[in-house]
């Protein structure tokens, strides 16, 4: 008989995925849903070094050095390359719990806490654990059923909970956290460059022509922005410390408690954030999952050309093989007992000895063959 392929829809994990963020290129890439400032902040770069690549390089290259136009050209590029980085790549979200998982995490809650008498309010759900000698209180989320890991956050606009969270970029599409902040800070510093980089020689373009140019002003509000903007993250990475931090006040302001993850040191602050490994994705967006199938199958069942297989007979048993806590004490057996036998008489067997009524066929053979000897 011919066998027949029966084909199943494989998907990946990201197409099942919750949150609000959107994938393309099969789960390699991952951004929020919106993305219209993101194509904002493309527009401006690009539209920017286009005019100064089509105006203000080829005079300058002529004039003072051929290398002005093919620096700015290796800095714009590296600028889209730290861009896209950031804006493609996992922030570090965390895959929220499953239902197995959040329903224990629910009874060892309710545990803890005991009973809430009606009406009055639950205490917080808040496990505390310490850190470089820090006690620092991890909060547990409603929205993905966990305990968020210290400096975790959730994010409201991605409806995800992130490793690290710095803050939610719009302008880069996507959220900034533990595995593309270093991305991050690199495309703020470097586009900074490249801002002072245009700005300085546009000014001597307009000096050396004497002419006046509008692409000045553009370009001295941009520069204020985005310096100001690495300006501050420079800050951040000599604490260690995150936006989100600075902005609710964890380690400063009334609280007065001391950083635990900060070295009090600049050099050593900005090793570990800049030059720290690279941490792996926990979401697996690319994992497959078989769709269809109630559980993995030990392998194809043989056709026969009599019928389908009969099913094996199952027979009872007093007692489970592995006793656990729904087994009542006197149905669990012993350790070192022998084995307890059935006292049913169908399932007793018989001795068989050799009954002497009823011989084999060489007996009955060996008989008849004397009677004919002796006649």
């Amino acid at each position: 008989m011919s066998a027949v392929m029966v084909t199943k829809k494989v998907t990946r994990k990201w197409e099942k995925l919750p949150g609000k963020n959107t994938f393309c290129c099969d789960g390699r890439v991952m951004m929020a849903r919106q993305k219209g400032v993101f194509y904002l902040t493309l527009f401006l770069i690009l539209g920017t070094c286009s005019l100064f690549f089509a105006f203000e390089c080829p005079y300058l290259a002529v004039h003072l050095s051929p290398a002005i136009p093919v620096f700015a050209v290796l800095l714009f590029l590296f600028v889209m390359a730290m861009l896209l980085r950031t804006s493609f790549s996992d922030p570090g979200v965390l895959p929220r719990a499953l239902p197995d998982e959040a329903t224990f995490i629910e009874m060892e809650i309710e545990a803890a806490n005991g009973n809430v008498p009606t009406g009055q309010r639950p205490p917080p759900r808040i496990r505390n654990v310490q850190i470089n000698g820090q006690i620092v209180k991890l909060k547990y989320c409603y929205t993905c059923k966990i305990f968020r890991p210290p400096r975790a956050s959730h994010c409201s606009i991605c409806d995800n909970c992130v490793d690290r969270f710095d803050h939610h970029c719009p302008w880069v599409g996507n959220c900034v956290g533990r595995r593309n902040y270093r991305y991050f800070y690199l495309f703020t510093l470097s586009l900074s460059l490249l801002t002072i980089y245009i700005f300085t020689f546009n000014i001597v373009h307009v000096v050396l022509r004497s002419v006046d140019s509008g692409f000045v002003l553009v370009c001295f509000f941009t520069l204020w922005s985005v310096v100001g903007l690495t300006g501050f993250h420079t800050y951040l990475i000599s604490l260690n410390q995150t936006t989100n931090e600075d902005i609710k006040g964890s380690w400063s302001g009334k609280n007065r408690v001391q950083n635990p993850y900060s070295h009090r040191n600049f050099l050593k602050n900005c090793c570990e954030v800049l030059c720290g490994p690279a941490y792996p994705s926990v979401l697996d967006k690319r994992a497959p999952i078989q769709e269809g199938s109630a559980g993995p199958t030990a392998g194809p069942v043989p056709e026969t050309s009599t019928g389908p297989v009969p099913e094996p007979a199952t027979t009872k048993t007093t007692a489970p093989l592995i006793p656990n806590e729904h087994t009542p004490e006197d149905a669990k057996p012993s350790i070192g007992a022998p084995p307890a036998t059935s006292s049913s008489p169908k399932e007793e067997k018989p001795p068989t000895p050799q009954d002497p009524a009823s011989p084999s066929p060489s007996q009955d053979a060996d008989p008849a063959q004397a009677k004919e000897k002796t006649h």
